[in-house]
């Protein structure tokens, strides 16, 4: 999800490496920090890949800093991540926000549709944190006050968003 966010931000502009984790950071970094020793490997990987290019530019004040920019090979990369997500980023909930940010880069509405139906079909398979005799347990089964809360609140946002997903699907469905 890594290289995901950093392709997805420098599709949108060019940035120095600072500025890159920072937009990073907001996207996920409270749920899943980015620090300094996966971000600069994963930036390095992607410029010996040929998926982004960098260059040194004069800092305001202050030392010289790398500006990173996407490839063609880069964007071509990102278009790709995006329309064929591992079913782990449709299954997990902060990486499928972190697909979800950057969907909007697929140019095809059939094709983002497509993702949008995976997690949709995803989120209508009957699931729980928690399972009794094989068959997950429901809110109003949980044995304790605060498994209720949990499997409420998961309960509400599940409902949210397949009602978003719902309405998303149908507006990338209509005639442009």
């Amino acid at each position: 999800m890594l290289e995901l966010s950093i392709l997805g931000f420098l599709a949108e502009q060019p940035l120095h490496g600072y500025e890159l984790k920072e937009r990073i950071k907001a996207l996920s970094g409270h749920v899943r920090p980015v620090s300094d020793g996966a971000l600069y490997p994963a930036i390095t990987r992607l410029v010996t890949a040929g998926k982004l290019n960098q260059h040194m530019e004069e800092g305001a004040g202050a030392a010289p800093r790398r500006v990173l920019s996407l490839t063609d090979k880069g964007r071509e990369d990102l278009l790709e991540r995006l329309r064929h997500p591992r079913q782990a980023e449709i299954t997990d909930h902060v990486r499928f926000n972190t697909l979800l940010a950057f969907l909007r880069h697929l140019p095809d509405r059939r094709e983002q549709a497509a993702v949008l139906r995976r997690r949709l079909e995803f989120l209508e398979t009957p699931a729980s944190f928690f399972y009794r005799d094989g068959r997950p347990v429901r809110a109003e089964e949980a044995d304790d006050l605060f498994r209720q809360g949990m499997l409420r609140v998961a309960r509400a946002t599940g409902e949210a968003e397949r009602a978003w997903l719902t309405e998303a699907i149908a507006r990338l469905d209509q005639p442009s």
